[in-house]
């Protein structure tokens, strides 16, 4: 954040500079929706001793004796802040709290860290990476003024894609090489990433080899594939954990199908007979999956839900836009307080849990923590039968979860998601997927598609 320690150098164009921003601030950075004055701002907060009035603010800064308009001119903020408070023309990239995570995401694909983008966004919803009101951690002097207050107050998470189009767009504007490759025994290869969410939705580790035969069938465990390369603007820019999650999910429908009639159909027959023979390897019963699944997932959304109710967007040590207001904002903050603090009473949830060191699993499936509820070292038989010197899937159907991808350039997107038009076991795996990477259905169901397009693409021209 360099240009926060930058201060605009005193210009007859300043004040003309400022009444311009008040008339013409524009919505577009991810922050602050309400508009804010930029004359009279301070950085004073609530454990400020007295506050000073905006004519001996001059004084507190480095600069020392300044005239009026050089005291206007600091309260301003950075260098280059009344800039992002223009209107966006196209093509132009602005400071945002959202590009400074493309910009850690950067640097992660070139160091080639075992973090992948879900599990940053995680991090920041989990308040592991200052986010909201990252100020609060700046150094004394590196206190907010005027139009940086805008850029650095968000009350919105961060997006998965919005981040993700941000890092592509970023990559190509700094004019990047290539990034180092990513080969097969890097974390972000599909066959490693495939490995780490198998064991994180508690699925049997036979599955490990057929995803690993589909990343092969349709070459995207290729380097020049899964490389970013920002000069290459026609490549596709991989989404790493979705596309493992989407691998997984076409894995499933090739030995399970997902129609809501095939899966139950086999998980009955491998209960009874797990039931007779407890000894030795159990068989995988997909509904006692399910049931073990569902469960935990509720409990762990219910947690997500109530942290998020409880998230504090505002500060707890406010800014004062001006020494007049300190009363009044004082006294709304109190009253705030006073609010949680009887929520809380009523609720029973005074005690807020510790803040637990990052993971990057969010399920614990150990075998003495789960109640024998661990399916990892549960078997495929059943599902699978020998063919030659090679094992196949006894399942010969296949649906298609899109016939047609669509014009992106028209549509905006290459599929369409509606909930109501695929079976229930399909919806139920896509939306796990979704809870575990924190990303919207529609997102992974669309990487399923443009896999079966690609695995299916001999069929589908035959017929």
């Amino acid at each position: 954040m360099l240009f926060l320690t930058q201060r605009f150098s005193p210009s007859p164009e300043d004040l003309e500079r400022e009444k311009k921003l008040i008339s013409d601030v524009s919505t577009d950075v991810e922050s602050e929706p309400e508009r804010i004055s930029i004359h009279g701002l301070s950085p004073f907060s609530e454990s400020d001793g007295d506050l000073q009035t905006e004519s001996s603010f001059g004084h507190v800064s480095s600069i020392g004796k300044a005239s009026a308009r050089e005291t206007s001119s600091v309260c301003s903020g950075s260098v280059d802040g009344d800039s992002y408070l223009l209107k966006r023309k196209k093509g132009n990239l602005r400071m945002s709290m959202p590009m400074t995570l493309s910009f850690c995401y950067i640097a992660l694909l070139w160091l080639r860290e075992p973090v992948t983008l879900s599990d940053l966004l995680r991090f920041v919803t989990e308040g592991h990476i200052p986010y909201l009101n990252a100020f609060q951690c700046f150094p004394e002097e590196m206190k907010l003024y005027g139009a940086d207050l805008k850029i650095f107050r968000v009350e919105s998470w961060p997006v998965y894609e919005d981040v993700h189009n941000k890092m592509s767009e970023l990559s190509a504007f700094l004019d990047l090489p290539c990034f180092p490759a990513i080969t097969d025994s890097c974390f972000l290869h599909p066959n490693i990433l495939c490995i780490k969410y198998l064991m994180e939705a508690n699925l049997p580790d036979e599955l490990h080899n057929w995803t690993c035969r589909v990343v092969k069938k349709i070459n995207v465990g290729e380097t020049d594939f899964l490389t970013l390369d920002p000069v290459n603007k026609s490549a596709r820019k991989v989404k790493y954990d979705v596309l493992a999650a989407a691998i997984i999910i076409v894995v499933l429908k090739l030995l399970f199908l997902l129609d809501d009639q095939y899966e139950w159909l086999h998980a009955n027959f491998a209960g009874k007979r797990n039931q007779k023979n407890k000894e030795g390897c159990l068989w995988f019963d997909f509904k006692k999956w399910y049931k073990v699944i569902k469960k935990s997932v509720d409990v762990e959304q219910k947690k997500l839900d109530e942290e998020r109710a409880r998230c504090l967007w505002k500060c707890e040590k406010p800014l004062f836009y001006s020494s007049k207001e300190k009363s009044v904002v004082l006294k709304k903050r109190q009253m705030v307080v006073n609010l949680q603090r009887q929520f809380g009473t009523l609720s029973g949830s005074m005690q807020v849990a510790e803040k637990q060191s990052p993971s990057s699993f969010q399920l614990n499936w150990a075998e003495e923590n789960t109640d024998s509820n661990c399916f990892h070292g549960h078997i495929l038989e059943g599902i699978l039968q020998e063919k030659g010197n090679s094992l196949t899937a006894m399942n010969t159907k296949y649906w298609l979860c899109s016939v047609k991808l669509c014009n992106e350039k028209i549509c905006g997107q290459l599929t369409h998601y509606k909930e109501s038009d695929f079976p229930q076991s399909y919806q139920f795996v896509l939306n796990l997927f979704s809870f575990l990477l924190r990303v919207p259905a529609s997102l992974i169901h669309e990487e399923v598609c443009l896999i079966e397009h690609k695995l299916f693409k001999t069929k589908r021209h035959r017929k």
